[in-house]
């Protein structure tokens, strides 16, 4: 006859085993208890790849374009009874162009006109004439044409002789002359405002610093001064373009050589910092999605725990029988300590291959480039393992505290 050990081995392959066997009973509920550890797992990698890859477009977006583009505004009259006045000088962009750094600078505004009336005939709103809906009037100096990189479709653009003498002269946008009907200026065409007639010496087809001259008559400043007077409800605003890295720089010293008597009234706007974009974007999408995350996981674990300590009320037979025949409270916690990690296990696998899909599925939608850390997506499957451990210690430690005796009894 053979005696007994002292002591029983539960070996790791049997542990194993025993714990796979034991989520394979009942397949649907395992899955429906994984399901929180996925989502959370899954937004996790989900937000944090998401957010990498935007933040990797902010980098593409933030073109020299808008690096190099310094804004300088006017400010408003602070009451109707002010008179409207400019702030710019008349020699504001000649000023400007002296400061090292700057390529092309040049003011603009919107003159104060009531609804005026824009057609190739002259004529009243609702009267006679071809009147264009949706055209504005805009006044800019021959500098600013330059610094918003205007291209010019057809004809020329009007220069320091046309704004010495005020010539009523302008340019139209393509938007404008599209509405207009006007495709050529060789045939010298003569717009209207407001019955007031002024020759197109030229088409742009675009000005990628101020977009909104597309859909405009544009007028040499002088010529606007002379006939409208100067802007009253919108204020003016300077664009300067400078060479790459000068743009600081050139905010901080444009107002003090505009106006060096009164520069209180010109406020500079230097383009944003990218890293100061990307920082905001990390916050503003990390913050929110990650504590849902957080949420997912916490639901996941309690799923989890619920599961396994109905488990073990429901297997009390199977855990009497074991303690009878020889297993220890630490093989009985270990097994179902280890059935728990293994659905949150198995959760985070399943939860960080989704997350990347995610990640993959979007940035394949937007024409992105997808960016997901090793960071990011290796640790999710342990941070689903944590989860599962986390989850089971309770149910574990209830069921190593029951007694053999009792629980076949009963």
């Amino acid at each position: 006859m053979t005696d007994l050990p002292s002591t029983t081995r539960f070996r790791a392959r049997d542990l194993a085993a025993e714990s796979l066997a034991g989520l394979l009973q009942r397949p649907g509920r395992s899955v429906l208890t994984m399901l929180g550890t996925v989502l959370g797992v899954g937004v996790f990698v989900a937000v944090l790849g998401l957010t990498s890859t935007a933040t990797g477009q902010i980098g593409k977006a933030f073109t020299t374009l808008k690096a190099t583009t310094v804004t300088v505004l006017d400010r408003l009259p602070e009451s109707s009874s002010d008179r409207p006045e400019l702030h710019f000088p008349a020699d504001a962009d000649e000023r400007v162009q002296r400061l090292n750094g700057v390529e092309a600078a040049g003011v603009w505004w919107q003159p104060p006109l009531r609804n005026p009336s824009v057609g190739t005939r002259p004529g009243r709103p609702g009267g006679e004439g071809d009147q264009a809906q949706g055209v504005r009037v805009y006044a800019a100096s021959p500098g600013l044409l330059a610094a918003a990189r205007a291209e010019v479709a057809s004809g020329v653009l009007y220069n320091q002789f046309h704004r010495g003498r005020a010539e009523p002269v302008c340019v139209l946008g393509a938007g404008a002359a599209r509405i207009l009907g006007i495709s050529r200026v060789d045939n010298r065409p003569v717009v209207f405002v407001d019955n007031t007639a002024y020759s197109v010496i030229g088409i742009v087809s675009d000005a990628q610093t101020v977009p909104e001259l597309m859909l405009g008559v544009i007028l040499p400043e002088s010529t606007a001064l002379k006939a409208y007077g100067p802007p009253a409800d919108a204020p003016a605003t300077m664009v300067i373009r400078t060479r790459p890295g000068a743009a600081s720089l050139i905010a901080d010293q444009a107002p003090l050589a505009l106006r060096p008597d009164a520069r209180q009234y010109l406020t500079a706007v230097p383009p944003p910092d990218p890293h100061t974009l990307r920082d905001s974007v990390d916050t503003s999408l990390s913050g929110l999605f990650l504590l849902l995350a957080g949420i997912c996981l916490v639901i996941g674990a309690v799923g989890i725990a619920n599961t396994t300590l109905v488990a073990v009320l429901e297997r009390r037979g199977e855990i009497g029988l074991r303690r009878a025949l020889g297993a220890r409270p630490s093989h009985v916690a270990g097994q179902f300590l280890a059935e728990s990690t293994a659905l949150g296990t198995l959760g985070g696998l399943i939860g960080s291959a989704i997350g990347v899909g995610v990640v993959v599925a979007v940035s394949l939608a937007q024409g992105w480039t997808a960016i997901v850390h090793p960071y990011v997506a290796l640790p999710a499957p342990v941070v689903g393992s944590l989860t599962g451990l986390l989850a089971g210690l309770y149910p574990s430690l209830r069921a190593a505290r029951v007694e053999p005796l009792e629980a076949l009894r009963q």
